[in-house]
């Protein structure tokens, strides 16, 4: 079996269910310190860029690229082929794109012909409202009436190398991830599905690994404030039995 991820999250603010942010460190500082503590990847998510209408941190990327030493997938304000270049031309190894996504389904098509589907990662927000999970846009600020599993399926088949799929509802809770809805959708797709939102302990990322399906789990404050070291971490799901690079 091919051995899953961990991933910490760099977002430029941290929230809890997508509202109340706060100011999450130095972006370098922490990318550095989670390199050398054996994380598999490193995701920053500039969460307030499309808000705020503003263009990727192409000068913080630069610098973590430097100083990193695992693969590094950056999402925030992009919206064009020149946004996802002047990334991958400053050392991100991975483009997530989101809202940009959804408002414009060919730039999927187009960053995988021009880059390769390895490259690319359609995030999706989603929150359940009732029985329904709804995608939601900037931010989680604006709700679609896009269904979770209907645009998964539409984002693989338009060349999506892999799924970043963070629940609003478990966002900052720390009562660990919608493993229901993880399954549904690796049960419909085929490309890898990364779990978001709501690690609260080290059995929650057994859990979605194993309930979830999830390939790989990403996580932020449970690593920023050293809740969860992601040596023991390691540790802990090799001896659950999970397939994980120690």
């Amino acid at each position: 079996m091919t051995s899953l991820s961990l991933v910490p999250e760099i977002a430029r603010y941290k929230n809890i269910n997508f509202i109340n942010l706060i100011d999450a460190g130095d972006p370098v500082e922490i990318a550095k310190k989670y390199s050398d503590e054996g994380a598999d990847e490193i995701t920053f998510l500039d969460i307030t860029a499309t808000h705020q209408q503003r263009r990727p941190m192409i000068d913080v990327i630069s610098k973590t690229a430097e100083r990193c030493f695992v693969p590094l997938t950056v999402g925030g304000g992009v919206s064009s082929l020149d946004d996802a270049k002047q990334l991958l031309y400053n050392g991100a190894d991975k483009i997530s794109i989101n809202s940009a996504a959804v408002k414009n389904p060919n730039l999927i098509d187009e960053l995988s012909n021009a880059f390769g589907n390895q490259c690319i990662v359609v995030a999706i927000d989603a929150k359940k409202i009732d029985t329904n999970w709804k995608v939601h846009l900037v931010g989680g600020k604006q709700k679609t009436d896009i269904d979770l599993f209907e645009w998964s399926k539409e984002v693989e088949s338009r060349g999506a190398g892999e799924i970043l799929f963070t629940s609003m509802n478990n966002d900052g809770t720390k009562d660990g991830f919608a493993n229901s809805a993880l399954n549904q959708i690796s049960k419909s797709i085929n490309i890898p599905i990364i779990a978001s939102g709501g690690a609260g302990s080290m059995e929650h990322f057994h859990e979605t690994f194993e309930e979830g399906k999830a390939d790989a789990a990403l996580a932020a404050s449970v690593f920023h404030y050293d809740e969860i070291r992601i040596k023991e971490l390691k540790e802990y799901l090799q001896m659950k039995n999970i397939p994980i690079r120690l």
